[in-house]
């Protein structure tokens, strides 16, 4: 699919500010793609379309998630973190996207897990750090970003928890075991 073809698809389901920012994700992304060798299609399809599925209506999204049999965990938590999973498959159903990585990213755009792919890293912290962002710490991780991705996703999961839980909200449990992968494998004394 064209670029041109996926934003105007895009295009109808956002809002402006919306859609500007999924125009920045894709630009971060694609830029995230040339330094990490990532393939440049996939990381644009997944870019464009990481926010399709973010102003559908709540009951329509729950729908999905029990028919697709997704965790249904994810009713128990903010509606917010719905449209990443909700939208890799309406991607697939309406749009015709069959790659499972492109879908893969999409769908854990929202929440980051533990052993995502390197396609799946830059699609979550492309949205992270997009230029459009300005909140506490987004600079740290846009300097990461090119030192270590790894790295840049842990601080991003970081942040992400410790700004729920300073709210008082909760925080998906795929969240913490991103932010857990940096720990694994290390012994308790810290070797």
């Amino acid at each position: 699919m064209e670029r041109a073809e996926a934003l105007e698809i895009v295009k109808k389901q956002l809002t402006k500010p919306r859609y500007e920012h999924t125009v920045r994700v894709m630009e971060t992304a694609l830029q995230l793609a040339d330094y990490y060798e990532v393939n440049k299609e996939k990381t644009e399809l997944a870019a464009i379309f990481h926010d399709y599925a973010k102003y559908r209506d709540k009951e329509e999204m729950q729908k999905w998630i029990i028919k697709e049999k997704l965790p249904h965990d994810l009713l128990e938590y903010h509606p917010e973190l719905w449209h990443g999973p909700v939208g890799s498959i309406l991607v697939k159903h309406e749009v015709g996207i069959n790659d499972e990585e492109v879908l893969s990213a999409i769908r854990w755009h929202t929440t980051g897990r533990r052993n995502m792919s390197l396609l799946d890293r830059i699609i979550y912290i492309a949205d992270y750090i997009e230029p459009g962002r300005a909140f506490p710490g987004v600079d740290e991780v846009r300097k990461m970003v090119y030192e270590d991705l790894n790295n840049a996703c842990w601080m991003a999961a970081k942040n992400t928890i410790e700004f729920l839980i300073g709210r008082n909200q909760s925080v998906y449990p795929d969240t913490f075991h991103l932010y857990n992968e940096k720990f694994i494998g290390r012994s308790l004394n810290g070797e």
